[in-house]
């Protein structure tokens, strides 16, 4: 794809490189001649034949590792993109709740473990890391069920929760850049229900045309990371570009 408000040898990394949406990822910016290396960021430590890509072992739990990656990337910076592409509704022993009785200690913190503090300690250790003197972005997953006006079927506590607190850590963290550097820009990204391990126990649910491929979706999000601007920094954006209201 081409990328209209980046410049050219860009240099992105990808936390969360060997899942569905974050491999799909890899694949579009390999394609794309703007793109003169990829940082694959996993906790596999994936391997992609592609010599603009390098792998990373890397897991957001743990800080050490945080600390490593940021370390590694040091060398290689400025970067132009950062995007977790990471989520957990479901797995590990957890489920999204049905009713007050289903809540647990567990699922709570798994949830949050991994839908906002990780991307949260990710932004700490990368985000500084981000083009000063032209439009940089660092983007995250979130989701449409993480906005408190669009709740109107109740369910899933953990995972809304967790969703709606990384909403508010992005909001803040765009406030907090836009302060000193006006061109790094701070987005949450929904990508609507992809075809991914994530979403399957669900899927029998969605629309007909609505189930999306992580192709699909990974080719819409990088559109709508190449679309926005400086107004729109602190905001959720569905994968048709369209703002999700908190």
């Amino acid at each position: 794809m081409k990328f209209e408000s980046f410049g050219q040898n860009l240099r992105v990394a990808i936390v969360g490189a060997s899942g569905g949406i974050g491999a799909a990822m890899v694949n579009e910016l390999v394609n794309s001649p703007q793109v003169v290396r990829i940082h694959a960021l996993s906790r596999s430590g994936r391997s992609h034949p592609s010599p603009k890509v390098a792998n990373l072992t890397f897991d957001f739990t743990d800080e050490d590792s945080l600390i490593a990656a940021a370390q590694a990337l040091e060398e290689v910076k400025p970067l132009d993109m950062v995007i977790v592409a990471t989520g957990l509704l479901q797995g590990e022993g957890i489920s999204p709740e049905k009713n007050l009785r289903s809540l647990s200690f567990d699922g709570f913190a798994k949830s949050f473990e991994i839908n906002t503090i990780g991307p949260a300690m990710t932004a700490k250790y990368l985000v500084p890391l981000l083009r000063r003197d032209a439009k940089a972005v660092f983007a995250a997953l979130s989701a449409r069920v993480g906005s408190v006006t669009d709740n109107r079927l109740g369910g899933w506590y953990a995972y809304r929760s967790s969703k709606a607190a990384l909403n508010m850590v992005l909001r803040t963290l765009a406030i907090e850049t836009n302060r000193r550097f006006s061109d790094q820009l701070i987005i949450g990204l929904h990508p609507g229900t992809v075809d991914t391990d994530l979403s399957k126990p669900f899927q029998g649910n969605v629309p007909e045309g609505k189930l999306f491929t992580p192709e699909f979706s990974a080719e819409k999000l990088l559109s709508v990371i190449d679309g926005v601007g400086p107004k729109d920094s602190g905001n959720l954006f569905d994968w048709a570009g369209k703002q999700i209201v908190f």
